[in-house]
């Protein structure tokens, strides 16, 4: 079935077109929730809520904006972010055992394997080394702009102004 066909039926409340399209885009979906929030039961939690979300707010889609993964990634990025923004998840983390530090720190560096299964990875790394950190942090570790911009000591501007720009860069080699 083609995927503008399915993306019509999941607007229009088809209980199969959202179970093709969950299959499709779970893993997906959840392993860059998962680099957000490095934790499996939160990543899978938020990557089920992401999903309600999209139902409900399918109409909300056009195919004119963009493609529907993108919008499906940006809601599940948003949604990850909030959670490691809320009060709870902050308070969750406060008496973490020290593998979960380690496992952060041996991983920080590398884009997780279910993240990748997108094929993404191949053409983030042929980005300048400005731009992979960017993107990394980014999009990857759900960094925020301010964040990204402290981490890596730029200028704000210089961060948004190299985020466009290696974006821009990116999504010319993927559609070439």
């Amino acid at each position: 079935m083609q995927l503008e066909t399915l993306i019509e039926q999941f607007k229009q409340k088809d209980e199969k077109a959202f179970a093709s399209l969950y299959e499709m885009y779970a893993q997906n979906i959840q392993g860059v929730i998962y680099n957000i929030v490095r934790d499996q039961d939160t990543a899978e939690e938020i990557m089920q809520d992401v999903f309600i979300k999209a139902w409900h707010k399918a109409d909300s889609y056009s195919a004119e904006k963009g493609r529907f993964f993108t919008w499906l990634l940006n809601i599940a990025r948003n949604a990850a972010i909030d959670k490691t923004r809320s009060k709870a998840y902050k308070n969750k983390k406060q008496n973490l055992n020290a593998q979960f530090f380690v496992d952060i720190l041996q991983h920080s560096d590398n884009l997780n394997d279910k993240t990748d299964a997108i094929g993404i990875g191949k053409f983030v790394s042929k980005l300048a080394k400005k731009c992979i950190e960017v993107i990394e942090l980014l999009y990857f570790k759900g960094y925020t702009q301010k964040e990204a911009s402290e981490t890596l000591d730029m200028p704000i501007g210089t961060i948004k102004t190299r985020n466009r720009n290696c974006i821009n860069e990116l999504r010319a080699m993927v559609l070439n």
